[in-house]
């Protein structure tokens, strides 16, 4: 059956190939499709046409036949691979694919704020690169639909308006947050099926079906006039998901089989040996659970976006005859539109309001909650410092973390756990959690299959592309074919060479409320400075004219001291401030930034010899 879901460049709407089939949906004037030659004894699946899986993109020029590979020395021309972020990091991944005046843009994440960054909420990356080729992208191509991965776009759209091409669960997600920032009617939404191939410019993109830990994730090979790059996304290899097919090993090996140029691979878990766990581990896991703390009410802490997680949740909760409540806007939002696109399945009378928790005995009770990473507003983390409004943890309650801690949350996550066991709950945090990022073996087999030239671990900190490169070192390449990007990096690469050629501007945009990029390191190191030693305002009155203090010295002091407990303190700043006034005064300085220089240099040198403490000092002088 075909749907119509793609527009070709005019605009007209153009048939979409149906799942599993390698036709492209539009056509670009200089891309077409050949049939490779057929080998002895095969036959192809109708007279006339090549059977399944033996298309091959072939670019050419106007008039001359088509070459049997893509071949740079048309017209000289490289593919430029440009990380403007997600490398030496987890999250905000972004990655610019560039050949010629084509831009295609994977992935488009945000991170989540450092320990040294008080006040911000989100981080976004700088994508002053893309603005300034703005009429070159072509669109963004996202790969699932975590925050990682797609919680940049609201921010981004903004300054760069291109298609954003996609599964059907991740698009949804992507347009609740479009609706949150009233973008919706400004941005145009492509859905793609897994085993569809989209034309951007001079790229056609194939989409592959690959598990992680949210559904609809997929796997993108990226056919360019050089050859083929294949980016993994974030992956695992699960033969027995909760909802729908495994991995597409076979595609995999039938591209490695056509050559590929490079291989991107997810390096999240490229330290661990051995294989991933199935998701379906952990449904065992809930069962073992749940018949051990019978009595109690349960409350499950997982990721908002791990739908298979809450469907294995709910299938556990009605088999033992329990209602499930959801708490957390993310986790209802994201479980809401699963429900709605028919990836998750509720059985009828199972799920039940927040507000109806209280009509119903602890045993016949589970809540779905997030929190898991101990995020101080998540709803798991009120329910622990006990400023939730409708749940208060018992000392009967058995409570479940279905995650691991990111790295840079344990300290968090750490005290959620203490503040929930000293209000009696059972807190349980072993085997409750599998990962959705392929270990070493996994990481091996997408290699054997796909056979790249070049291989180019992404996705992790340093230490994890190390890792990778060390699994692609064990497998036989050669350290000048593995290449560890940072972001900004431009990797220039054809058939016949690949290299480092230059950078591009990158950076990282805080986002603080409504204000975006207008938090900088002044304003972050001023935060920090408060935070760590408080503020000291000393307030002077002069006469216009001839600088006569009319009033003052007055100090004000907030987070340095207890003024009432430190009033001497106080008095010798105040004697201190006043000595250098009219030290000034004495010397006839009349300019006031020379003034608020001397009294903050005096003051400084007094606090430091006193308390051992380096507040901010922020002089005032107001004229009369």
């Amino acid at each position: 059956m075909k749907t119509e879901n793609e527009m070709n460049n005019n605009g007209q709407k153009t048939p979409a190939a149906g799942n599993g089939t390698r036709k492209p949906n539009f056509r670009h004037k200089n891309y077409k499709y050949k049939a490779q030659p057929k080998k002895d004894g095969q036959k192809s699946s109708q007279e006339g046409r090549p059977a399944k899986g033996n298309y091959k993109p072939q670019f050419r020029s106007q008039g001359k036949p088509a070459l049997k590979r893509p071949r740079k020395n048309n017209n000289g021309s490289r593919l430029k691979i440009i990380p403007l972020g997600g490398l030496e990091q987890i999250g905000m991944n972004i990655t610019a694919f560039e050949y010629e005046d084509s831009i295609v843009v994977v992935d488009c994440g945000l991170a989540f704020p450092e320990d040294d960054m008080p006040g911000i909420d989100l981080v976004i990356p700088d994508i002053t690169y893309l603005k300034e080729n703005i009429s070159k992208v072509k669109g963004f191509v996202i790969t699932h639909g975590h925050e990682d991965h797609i919680g940049a776009l609201p921010y981004v759209l903004k300054e760069v308006n291109a298609p954003i091409y996609s599964t059907k669960l991740t698009l949804a997600l992507i347009s609740n947050k479009l609706k949150e920032h009233n973008l919706t009617k400004s941005t145009r939404l492509k859905e793609v099926k897994h085993g569809q191939v989209i034309n951007l410019g001079d790229f056609a993109i194939e989409f592959i079906k690959t598990n992680h830990s949210i559904q609809d994730a997929s796997a993108l090979a990226i056919y360019s006039p050089v050859g083929i790059v294949v980016h993994t996304g974030d992956f695992k290899v699960d033969y027995t998901p909760v909802f729908g097919d495994a991995i597409d090993l076979q595609r995999f090996a039938e591209i490695g089989r056509k050559g590929v140029l490079a291989l991107m691979c997810d390096s999240t878990n490229a330290e661990r040996p051995g294989f991933t766990m199935s998701e379906r581990t952990v449904g065992h896991v809930f069962d073992n659970l749940f018949n051990e703390y019978k009595t109690a009410r349960i409350i499950i802490a997982t990721f908002a976006s791990n739908v298979d997680r809450v469907q294995q949740i709910i299938n556990t909760a009605y088999r033992f005859g329990r209602k499930v409540a959801v708490e957390g806007r993310s986790m209802v939002n994201v479980i809401t539109t699963a429900a709605e696109l028919g990836y998750l399945r509720v059985p009828d009378q199972t799920l039940i309001e927040i507000d109806q928790v209280k009509n119903y005995p602890d045993e016949q009770l589970v809540l779905i909650t997030t929190g898991s990473q101990g995020e101080s507003m998540a709803a798991l983390s009120r329910m622990a410092a006990n400023i939730h409004k409708k749940i208060t943890i018992k000392p009967n309650d058995a409570i479940i973390f279905s995650s691991h801690p990111i790295p840079g949350n344990e300290k968090a996550v750490s005290k959620v756990i203490n503040e929930l066991s000293m209000k009696g709950a059972k807190v349980i945090f072993q085997d409750a959690h599998v990962s959705g990022h392929a270990c070493q073996e996994e990481i091996k087999l997408i290699y054997s299959l796909v056979k790249p030239k070049y291989a180019i671990p992404v996705h992790g900190e340093y230490r994890h592309l190390t890792a990778q490169k060390l699994v692609a070192q064990e497998l036989g390449y050669s350290n000048d074919n593995i290449f560890i990007l940072k972001s900004g990096n431009v990797l220039e690469i054809d058939e016949n060479s690949a290299a480092v050629t230059g950078s591009v501007h990158t950076g990282a945009i805080l986002v603080d409320g409504l204000g975006v990029g207008d938090v900088g390191n002044i304003v972050l190191r001023d935060r920090q400075h408060l935070s760590e030693d408080g503020i000291m305002i000393v307030v002077m009155t002069l006469e216009r004219h001839s600088n006569v203090v009319l009033a003052g010295p007055d100090i004000v002091s907030r987070g340095f001291v207890y003024v009432r407990e430190s009033e001497d303190l106080m008095d010798h700043a105040r004697e201190v401030v006043e000595m250098a006034l009219d030290g000034c005064l004495d010397k006839g300085i009349t300019d006031w930034s020379k003034i608020k220089a001397a009294v903050k240099d005096a003051l400084s040198d007094y606090v430091w010899k006193r308390t051992k403490r380096s507040p901010m000092i922020l002089p005032i002088i107001m004229e009369a």
